[in-house]
């Protein structure tokens, strides 16, 4: 027997069972905080009415006329399913690749988006105190493990500018939120909540849809790479009807927006959008 061989071929057995393990940690902890963020479910049901944005400025008005029917339960925590396209290089060589993805989204708490894209997967994520971004290739090695404060300011900007094409009764007025007009169609919302404050400018047509956000976020996407608040969003269209919200179904976005660098790395197309009651209602194992 060739015993180099053995232990050779031996050591390669423990390396992929210590990485399957490794990943199944990252599910399992995924999992975790699907949990924690059905946890900020609303213990009492409210409706929508009008009165509840009255005096807010007139393009927001228009913004949560358009979004919610009267009579909606609010619900701020939501679940978006979504197939598209991610773009993996530059604006020169942009590369997309088709993408499926599952989202759980709790503004102002965090996100959950767990990506397959070919032979990378793995997910983003933001809770109040952690946030990760986690990919693997082949569904085994690992290739992008990054966290840290700098990330975790980045991820609440994602989660601020997502709640307002996906879970518009997160804005609301209440504790964490006001809104400012900035001209006949375009109002600002700012969400403070621990550390953060974020603002999003978002456009609104003749109906109220809003058709455009803009954020400053944190972020190092950059030609410098590094760290600093600049415009990051987007693009919404083809709105539809889920459960007494219409919502964009097509959801074009990147960073740098409104400058000659823009091109729109992510490219979505939602295909369902549900309001979870518990947490036997997702399902974030892809």
């Amino acid at each position: 027997m060739n015993w180099v061989l053995f232990f050779l071929f031996l050591a390669f057995v423990v390396l992929l069972i210590g990485l399957r393990y490794w990943r199944s940690l990252d599910s399992a902890a995924d999992n975790l905080a699907k949990l924690e963020l059905i946890k900020k479910l609303s213990k009492k049901e409210c409706r929508f009415n009008f009165a509840m944005v009255a005096d807010l400025p007139e393009p927001a008005q228009r913004y949560f006329r358009f979004t919610i029917k009267p009579g909606t339960t609010l619900r701020s925590v939501v679940e978006i399913k979504m197939t598209g396209e991610i773009a993996l290089g530059t604006k020169k060589t942009p590369n997309y690749k088709s993408m499926y993805a599952n989202q759980i989204l709790a503004p102002p708490f965090g996100l959950i988006w767990k990506l397959q894209s070919g032979i990378i997967s793995g997910s983003d994520g933001i809770l109040p105190k952690t946030s990760w971004t986690r990919f693997w290739l082949f569904n085994l090695l690992p290739i992008v493990r990054v966290k840290g404060a700098d990330h975790h300011r980045s991820a609440f900007g994602r989660v601020v500018a997502e709640a307002v094409f996906w879970a518009p009764a997160s804005l609301l007025p209440g504790k964490y939120i006001t809104w400012e007009a900035l001209d006949k169609d375009k109002a600002r919302v700012t969400i403070t909540y621990g550390q953060y404050v974020q603002a999003v400018d978002v456009t609104v047509s003749d109906l109220g849809a809003p058709i455009k956000i803009v954020t400053q976020r944190w972020s190092n996407e950059n030609s410098s790479k590094v760290f600093k608040e600049q415009p990051f969003g987007g693009t919404l269209s083809d709105f539809k009807n889920f459960d007494g919200y219409t919502l964009p179904t097509i959801v074009h976005g990147g960073n740098l927006i409104d400058t000659p660098e823009y091109f729109p790395f992510y490219k979505a197309n939602v295909t369902s959008i549900t309001y979870p009651e518990n947490d036997t209602n997702l399902d974030m194992s892809r």
